[in-house]
């Protein structure tokens, strides 16, 4: 990019994004669930409802609703085996899960 050209809107704000500390705190667990119940009930995330507690600002692009998983290599080994796929075999693996995650909520 030449020098007197300006940067797109959209990379300063991941500039300004980039320069953000992400802050973790190690408090009991009874505040930590209160935090993230009142978030729940809020339909935001644990972090957006810390954010109104400290009387921050909290971004209004809309975010998708997700769960996450961290699966390591001998998870995925483990998964491949109940669902009789091969290990390698990671989106079908999702897929999987996703449909036991389901069952689960149906269930109840």
């Amino acid at each position: 990019m030449s020098k007197g050209k300006p940067l797109p809107e959209k990379w300063l704000n991941n500039q300004k994004a980039a320069k953000a500390t992400q802050v973790a705190f190690d408090i009991d667990e009874k505040f930590q669930y209160s935090i993230r119940k009142a978030a729940l009930d809020r339909g935001v995330s644990p972090s957006d409802q810390i954010r109104t507690i400290l009387g921050l600002s909290v971004s209004k692009r809309p975010k998708r609703p997700r769960l996450t998983v961290s699966l390591s290599g001998e998870d995925y080994i483990l998964l491949a085996e109940r669902y009789g796929l091969a290990s390698d075999a990671q989106l079908e693996i999702k897929k999987r899960v996703l449909d036991d995650l389901v069952h689960f909520v149906d269930k109840k």
